[in-house]
C-alpha cells in the first residue's frame, strides 16, 4: 500500500476568530476565518481560506493563494460576496516583472488588468487574515530598530475589509519590528515575533496601526492581530492542527 500512496507535503489547519474591541461591542464576535496551509517539499506553499465578516454589509471571501519556494507570489483566486450577494471573482497571476488578473464583478462586469512591477512582486494582499503575517517575512530584523518600507504591495481590494473588486491595486506599507515575545492564544502558547504596520501610502483611506504577532519560525503563521483607530478590531488564532501523514 505504501508504494501506491504519496504524501510528501506538510499541512496545518486553523481557525481565526474576529472580535470587536469597540467599547460598546467589547468582546463581541464579528467574524471568523478557516484556513489550511500546505507546504511542499520544495518550499512552495498554498493558503486556502474561507473568511466571514458579520458586520453589515456582511463579507464572505474565499481565497487560494500560492507562493514559490522563495516566497514570491505566483497566483491567487478570490471570490467575494458582500451583503449576501455576489460581488466578484477573479484570478491573479504574477510574473517576473508584471501582475495580471481576469475578474468578473457585479459592478464592472468583465475586467482585465496588467501592471508592471519592480521585478518579482514581493507580496500580495488578498485580505485573508491568515496571510497577513506572511508580509512580515520581508522585514530585515538584522537591520536594527526603526520602520522599514515595503515599497510595492498589490491588493485585491483597497477597501479595509476587502469588500470591493476583486481587482489589482498598488500601495506601499511601513512596518516596524517590536520584538520577540512568548504569547498565549486560544490555540496554545507560542514563541512569537511582534510587528506593527504603521503606514500604507497609496490607500484611499489611511489604515489605522495594525499589530501582528506570528510564529517565530520560518512559517510565519498568524497568531493574533489588533487594529486601532476607528476599526478597533482583534483577531486571534483559536485552533491550530498539524495534519499527520
Amino acid at each position: 500500500m505504501s508504494d501506491i500512496l504519496q504524501r510528501d507535503h506538510r499541512s496545518v489547519r486553523g481557525t481565526i476568530q474576529y472580535v470587536s474591541h469597540k467599547p460598546d461591542r467589547l468582546g463581541q464576535e464579528r467574524g471568523r476565518e478557516f484556513f489550511m496551509i500546505n507546504v511542499h517539499t520544495d518550499g512552495s506553499r498554498t493558503c486556502i481560506a474561507h473568511c466571514e465578516i458579520d458586520d453589515r454589509p456582511s463579507v464572505m471571501r474565499d481565497i487560494t493563494y500560492s507562493l514559490d519556494p522563495d516566497w514570491y507570489p505566483t497566483d491567487c483566486f478570490v471570490r467575494l460576496v458582500v451583503g449576501d450577494r455576489f460581488m466578484g471573482s477573479g484570478w491573479f497571476r504574477f510574473g517576473p516583472d508584471f501582475a495580471e488578473c481576469q475578474t468578473y464583478t457585479a459592478m464592472e462586469e468583465r475586467v482585465t488588468q496588467r501592471m508592471q512591477t519592480n521585478g518579482r512582486l514581493k507580496t500580495f494582499q488578498n485580505h485573508a487574515i491568515a496571510c497577513d503575517a506572511w508580509h512580515m517575512r520581508l522585514f530585515d530584523r538584522n537591520a536594527g530598530p526603526g520602520v522599514q518600507s515595503i515599497d510595492e504591495m498589490l491588493l485585491s481590494s483597497p477597501d479595509h475589509r476587502g469588500a470591493t473588486g476583486p481587482m489589482l491595486f498598488r500601495i506601499g506599507i511601513g512596518v516596524e519590528y517590536v520584538g520577540e515575545e512568548n504569547i498565549e492564544v486560544g490555540a496554545g502558547r507560542f514563541d512569537a515575533l511582534h510587528f506593527r504596520l504603521v503606514s500604507s501610502p497609496g490607500l484611499p483611506q489611511a489604515h489605522p496601526p495594525y499589530d501582528v504577532w506570528c510564529t517565530a519560525d520560518d512559517d510565519f503563521i498568524f497568531l493574533k492581530g489588533a487594529v486601532g483607530g476607528y476599526m478597533q478590531t482583534y483577531y486571534e488564532l483559536v485552533e491550530l492542527t498539524h495534519l499527520k501523514d
